[in-house]
C-alpha cells in the first residue's frame, strides 16, 4: 500500500523517462489528473490520457524526449511537501525553481495551479513538488 501517492506518481515518471519508455501508467486520482493537466500545459509531456474503466481509473502519460540529444524533458521531479512535514507558504514567498525557468506546482484553496499562477491570483498553499 502506498502512503504518499503523489511521491509515487513522480517516481514512476521519473523512472520511466530514465529508462527511455515512451508511455507511463499511473493509477489516477484527482489530484494526479490536475497535475497531468500542468505538466502538458506547461510543455513537459507529450499527451496524456484518463481512463476510467476501472473503479479507480487509470492515467496513460506519453513522456516528452529532446529530439536531438535524446534526453527526457523533465530533468529532475523533486517532492517537497511530504505526509510526515508538510510544506506551506504564502502568495508573498512562493518559490521559484532555477530562477522562473523550472515550476512549482502548489495545491491552493483555487486548486492545483503553478506557482506563477498562484502569485497571479495572489493564493498560497501547499507546494507539492518542483518540475525542471
Amino acid at each position: 500500500m502506498v502512503t504518499d501517492t503523489i511521491a509515487d506518481y513522480l517516481t514512476r515518471i521519473r523512472n520511466a523517462s530514465r529508462a527511455g519508455h515512451r508511455v507511463v501508467e499511473i493509477p489516477a486520482s484527482n489530484v494526479k489528473r490536475e497535475i497531468t493537466k500542468i505538466l502538458f500545459d506547461q510543455g513537459y509531456i507529450l499527451s496524456y490520457k484518463f481512463e476510467d474503466n476501472e473503479v479507480q481509473g487509470n492515467i496513460k502519460i506519453a513522456l516528452k524526449y529532446d529530439k536531438a540529444t535524446k534526453e527526457p524533458v523533465i530533468r529532475k521531479l523533486q517532492r517537497v511537501s511530504k505526509p510526515g512535514l508538510r510544506k506551506y507558504t504564502g502568495s508573498e514567498t512562493l518559490p521559484r525553481v532555477l530562477n522562473g525557468l523550472g515550476i512549482a506546482i502548489v495545491s491552493t484553496s483555487h486548486g492545483v495551479m503553478t506557482s506563477k499562477q498562484a502569485m497571479q491570483e495572489n493564493v498560497g498553499g501547499e507546494v507539492l513538488c518542483y518540475v525542471y
